[in-house]
């Protein structure tokens, strides 16, 4: 009997927008996943250990949970994206990475796809190129990848779904601006919306507004965003403004995307109660909790006065 193919998928940036695709493509292809364990202080360690001082949190995490399975699995998953078309471009980090992982861990395997669609490298080239390395059936291979997109997409659809839903509720709503590798890790998003559900409020995700439809509504706002990821934010922002009691941003340090578009939406956005918050290796968690009550408190005081 042929050994399986033990896969590791680091627990970081884009696994939190393309989880479902990635474990649904390797099952099929009847490969073992490791996915790197929630965010915790041996991975901040590690991604300190293998990042330069000025790389972003998000990095370090994400190079922390990559340097973590090293020794666990016969490869890891360390995609390479570049572009997703004209004027779609997204951070070089995710351009990078797969030459930093490569060059900081050179012993290991590592599977990767590219996206860069100026250049015609499109994602399901990229799928199937992998997945040849992994199984030799093209016939196997397709059908995978096919079945990834759809489990995908209609995960997806569920998650937007239910949000719709929390829309019509009479509870305090609040929007959490973030990418998804910053709002779902355990270390920098948690302790966040671990607080706001503790105080009875509803969580609007940014994130989870149909992409397409974010790219649009973007453009209300500006037309000359450079990142997609941040695009998307932006008109989850435009979308929602007038839904929700507050929004809050929730931005790695020291993350340069970020910090030029939350200014740009902070700025442009007028009569809801914003809050910026900056989350680094010392941020304290007391410290947090104290600026969210207060947060909650300003969104409270201007509903009880409008009513």
């Amino acid at each position: 009997m042929q050994k399986k193919i033990k896969v590791g998928i680091p627990r970081a940036f884009l696994y939190y927008r393309h989880s479902v695709l990635w474990k649904e493509f390797f099952e099929k292809l009847n490969c073992n996943i490791i996915v790197s364990p929630e965010t915790n202080k041996e991975i901040i360690e590690l991604g300190k250990k293998y990042s330069i001082d000025e790389s972003c949190l998000s990095s370090k995490i994400y190079m922390g949970h990559v340097a973590y399975l090293c020794d666990k699995c016969d490869c890891i998953l360390v995609p390479r994206i570049c572009d997703y078309g004209k004027n779609n471009n997204v951070c070089v980090k995710f351009n990078a990475l797969y030459d930093i992982a490569k060059n900081l861990f050179p012993r290991v395997n590592i599977l990767n796809y590219n996206i860069e669609k100026t250049k015609l490298k499109f994602e399901f080239i990229g799928f199937i190129k992998m997945g040849l390395i992994l199984n030799k059936n093209i016939f196997k291979v397709i059908y995978s990848y096919i079945s990834a997109k759809l489990k995908e997409k209609k995960h997806n659809k569920i998650l937007i779904s239910q949000q719709k839903q929390l829309l019509d509720n009479n509870k305090i709503k609040i929007l959490v601006v973030a990418h998804p590798y910053n709002i779902y890790d355990k270390y920098i998003g948690e302790p966040i919306i671990k607080f706001l559900k503790n105080m009875n409020i509803e969580i609007i995700h940014a994130d989870l507004l149909d992409r397409k439809k974010a790219i649009k509504y973007s453009y209300e706002l500006t037309d000359t965003l450079y990142w997609t990821y941040s695009k998307e934010l932006v008109g989850a922002v435009n979308y929602y403004k007038d839904k929700v009691d507050g929004i809050i941003f929730i931005t790695s340090f020291p993350c340069g995307p970020d910090s030029l578009v939350n200014e740009l939406l902070i700025r442009k956005l007028q009569n809801i109660p914003i809050t910026n918050i900056l989350i680094d290796e010392s941020t304290a968690e007391a410290g947090l909790i104290t600026r969210l009550e207060s947060f909650i408190d300003i969104i409270k005081g201007k509903k009880e006065k409008n009513d």
